[in-house]
């Protein structure tokens, strides 16, 4: 996930999520709800999926209290809510590769959502695997250096001795990936020499992108991936749509 509309990308989604903070925080809450209860765990330490997805959490700035009376809840035995993952895979205008990860409690409810949507801008939605293949499931960790504070040397050489698979630079913003399974010690690790995050998250990365160069494209693109995101149900759209700035 490397170039300038990759940056792009980054301050768009944090401004995205910093004026739908509350949905935000809904969304996050789902999938800690449902990482207590497949982990069997309210306890990051003995559950990885759950530290996963405090990381996330903390790096949205959802508050400990609000995290707290997830896991909680979560824990409840009066606890009834029942959310399954689902992935949806397709293609948006112009052959772009789509993947929305859902989290429902109603798949007869969500898959003609997602498909109307699909269908609506210029797309269509395809079988399980159809572009998974192209993307890989990585830890990408967002540090935001916009006031320049931080020195981009030191940043590097502390990320790589924490464990990070590679380390990019650019517009202000360095980025961090790891591997799969070591992205809770880096964020750990990170963490523990002061280091906030202005993302922190399982990403599925592209291998390549696609530019778009008709406005209808661009537009219909934009409108899909906003409502999508915008559905309760859809926790993550994944897509290689190289933006620019």
């Amino acid at each position: 996930m490397s170039g300038h509309s990759k940056w792009h990308n980054i301050q768009k989604t944090k401004g995205a999520a910093d004026a739908k903070r509350s949905q935000a925080f809904t969304k996050i809450a789902r999938e800690m709800i449902v990482a207590v209860k497949e982990g069997g765990s309210g306890d990051p330490n003995n559950n990885s999926r759950l530290a996963t997805v405090i990381a996330k959490a903390k790096a949205a700035n959802m508050p400990n209290d609000n995290i707290k009376r997830t896991i909680d809840k979560a824990l409840g035995s009066g606890n009834t809510d029942n959310f399954e993952k689902v992935v949806y895979e397709g293609y948006g205008p112009s052959g772009v590769a789509v993947i929305v990860e859902a989290l429902t409690d109603n798949r007869n409810r969500t898959a003609p959502e997602v498909r109307h949507l699909f269908d609506k801008y210029g797309g269509n939605m395809g079988a399980t695997g159809c572009v998974s293949w192209s993307f890989d499931r990585k830890g990408v960790i967002i540090i935001d250096n916009e006031d320049g504070e931080l020195d981009e040397e030191a940043v590097m050489l502390d990320a790589l001795d924490c464990g990070a698979a590679d380390f990019e630079a650019d517009s202000g913003v360095f980025e961090i990936t790891t591997e799969l399974d070591s992205f809770n010690a880096v964020t750990a690790a990170l963490e523990a020499k002061g280091y906030a995050f202005a993302e922190a998250a399982i990403e599925m990365v592209p291998q390549n992108y696609i530019k778009l160069t008709s406005e209808e494209d661009i537009k219909n693109m934009a409108k899909m991936i906003d409502l999508l995101e915008d559905n309760d149900d859809v926790q993550n759209v994944w897509h290689n749509w190289e933006q620019e700035d």
